[in-house]
């Protein structure tokens, strides 16, 4: 069948999709994906996938996407992080069969993003990207779509739309920020910025950003006239947001367990998944919270959620009438509701102000951190101190280990070269030599090797002389040749 492009990809393959359902690392995974198409998700994304690791890796490919293959899940788009026109195809062209079109990450801003050079950090390398997607646009049996940031110039980022989809881009969906806003800074995306966009194009465009409940997915159609909506945070802390509900999180958590169970994912999705839809509640109980981030297994995970949701549905009976949701929330904790990422300054007031008044905690210095006070500990190595109390950060009680003599990395304590392995490895290698530190045998399988082969000469030559079926020479011919 001829592939399908624009307006007729959007129409027919995804079905007129208008609700959306981001591809997020490690989050979009079959299990949530298929409980957000219970409650009115139309489409999905898989999780970033990187094309290099895909190319090469069966197992990647396989955990990623082939063994998550599944009727239910349709229509489904793979999103794929690359900067090479060739990786990227090759890469699509193993997913494609499972899929009903390939993505490519240009919206990425995050630092392993920059690392790696791709995502966002390829949006100002327009030649790059016309190879990329005219190569897999013509390579392809699926169509390719974009997901990009915006430029602050609202022109700038006309243009850049219009070039992508002038290289064969079918479908683009444009997240309003730059990609300087992330995290504290992310701020209010922009939809005139996607307005714009959905204008100078021809191509269906889907939004991304400020959208934490339906009646933001259908303002952000009506302001900007795209085709659909696509939610991450959103739908992470409520995945019944494309429904217009706002359910129990539990009824929520418990419909997700069952559907691990039958579609298993590593246990560190489980448990981001239920930090997520538990966040509100678990500020009130902080010591489930660290039950949750120290269990082990898909059991253990099961237990707190009943656990947290006992303390709720006791919570609720003991509930005076009239009592009104605290911390400024919209609903009670224990509903489904959006979480606002609080900005710098709202950091700043839940750390206390500005850091200068007494006993209120600003930024740490280096060398207060370093001697083992555990108020003044970053909240990663508070979390290391309450799972090991005996664990200490204090540099000076660190051990010493001395260098490679070759690269400078510590050096095995007992290698007879004084190197690092990779360096000894080397070495070894080149001069034959043992290093029982490292556990290289070069020198001591070489010898067996020899006295295999001398063996086996003359095992050989007993033999022949055993038959009598040789000249009485022959077996000296034997002996040279092998020595040769």
């Amino acid at each position: 069948m001829p592939k399908l492009c624009g307006e007729a990809f959007w129409r027919e393959t995804l079905r007129g999709a208008h609700y959306v359902v981001a591809p997020m690392v490690d989050q979009s995974e079959l299990a949530w994906r298929l409980l957000s198409r219970r409650h009115g998700a139309q489409l999905c994304y898989t999780p970033m996938l990187h094309a290099q690791v895909f190319l090469r890796d069966a197992n990647y490919r396989r955990e990623n996407l082939y063994d998550e293959a599944c009727p239910e899940d349709r229509p489904l788009i793979v999103q794929f992080c690359a900067n090479d026109p060739e990786v990227f195809v090759q890469a699509a062209l193993l997913a494609q069969d499972y899929c009903d079109a390939i993505d490519l990450n240009l919206g990425c801003p995050q630092m392993i993003a920059k690392r790696g050079h791709y995502g966002a950090f390829l949006q100002e390398e327009w030649d790059l990207l016309q190879r990329m997607i005219l190569l897999a646009n013509e390579k392809l049996s699926v169509p390719i779509t974009c997901k990009i940031r915006v430029f602050p110039e609202i022109d700038k980022t006309v243009k850049y739309a219009q070039m992508l989809e002038k290289a064969g881009c079918q479908l683009l969906t444009v997240h309003g920020r730059t990609k300087e806003q992330k995290g504290p800074l992310a701020g209010v995306a922009s939809w005139e910025h996607i307005q714009a966009v959905r204008k100078a194009v021809s191509i269906p465009v889907f939004a991304n950003g400020n959208i934490q409940c339906l009646r933001d997915v259908e303002e952000c159609i009506r302001k900007t006239g795209v085709h659909g909506v696509m939610s991450a945070e959103g739908n992470l802390h409520n995945p019944a947001l494309f429904e217009g509900r706002n359910p129990l999180v539990w009824e929520m958590a418990e419909e997700y367990l069952e559907i691990v169970q039958k579609y298993p994912c590593p246990l560190s999705y489980v448990r981001a998944h239920l930090f997520k839809l538990w966040h509100h509640t678990l500020q009130v109980y902080q010591q489930l919270r660290e039950e949750l981030a120290k269990v082990k297994t898909l059991e253990g995970i099961v237990d707190v959620n009943r656990e947290l949701k006992l303390r709720c549905q006791e919570e609720i009976a003991n509930q005076k009438e009239g009592e009104k949701p605290k911390e400024g929330l919209p609903f009670f904790h224990w509903i489904c509701q959006p979480y606002i990422r609080p900005g710098p300054k709202e950091r700043c007031k839940e750390n206390g102000g500005s850091g200068t008044e007494k006993g209120v905690r600003g930024k740490r210095a280096l060398e207060d951190e370093e001697d083992g006070n555990s108020e003044l500990l970053s909240k990663n190595k508070q979390k290391k101190k309450l799972r090991n109390p005996n664990k200490t950060f204090d540099p000076s009680l660190k051990p010493k280990y001395a260098k490679c003599d070759q690269c400078g990395n510590p050096k095995g304590n007992k290698c007879v070269f004084n190197m690092c392995r990779g360096c000894c490895k080397k070495r070894a290698f080149k001069e034959t030599a043992d290093c029982p530190g490292h556990g290289l045998l070069f020198k001591t399988k070489y010898e067996k090797s020899l006295l295999w082969q001398s063996n086996q000469r003359v095992t050989q030559a007993a033999e022949v002389t055993r038959r009598g079926d040789v000249a009485v020479g022959e077996p000296v011919v034997l002996q040279e040749a092998g020595d040769a």
